[in-house]
């Protein structure tokens, strides 16, 4: 198709003020369409709110966990929480053993490094706070010696 064909076809479309205009010769085919300035601009659909929530009947609430007075060692760095040494030895202290300031409690695996975490209390285990292998935040309680 040539240049002046093309040239009356795009001044034919801007005179009747049609949007688009496709002609098809042969195996050519041309493609007219107005500048983007006359598209509609698109419109959106507000997201949809979501659903209120509602607070679950007291009937199906958990129990609450009993709470056990004494002294909280908790974690001081973040890390991962072994109770023993090594899987095939015996953890380092349970519930109901009696432990001195400076015994070792557990271990805290940070960066590829191990620390033992010592008791600040002396006193019994009176609970084990976290699950062996559980990684633990800094702050988190550990223990409670009472």
């Amino acid at each position: 198709m040539d240049l002046r064909k093309l040239k009356k076809l795009i001044d034919l479309v801007e005179e009747s003020g049609i949007a688009e205009l496709e002609i098809t010769e042969g195996e050519e085919k041309v493609r007219i369409s107005r500048g983007f300035a006359s598209m509609p601009a698109p419109v959106y659909a507000p997201a949809p709110a979501a659903a209120p929530l509602v607070a679950a009947p007291a009937a199906v609430a958990p129990a609450a966990e009993p709470v056990i007075d004494g002294h909280v060692v908790k974690s001081p760095m973040v890390g991962t929480f072994y109770r023993a040494p090594n899987p095939e030895a015996k953890p380092f202290v349970e519930v109901g053993k009696a432990v001195s300031a400076g015994d070792t409690l557990c271990i805290i695996e940070a960066m590829k490094l191990l620390n033992e975490i010592e008791s600040d209390h002396t006193g019994i285990v009176k609970a084990i706070l976290v699950e062996n292998g559980q990684p633990v935040e800094y702050g988190e309680p550990l223990f409670i010696i009472g």
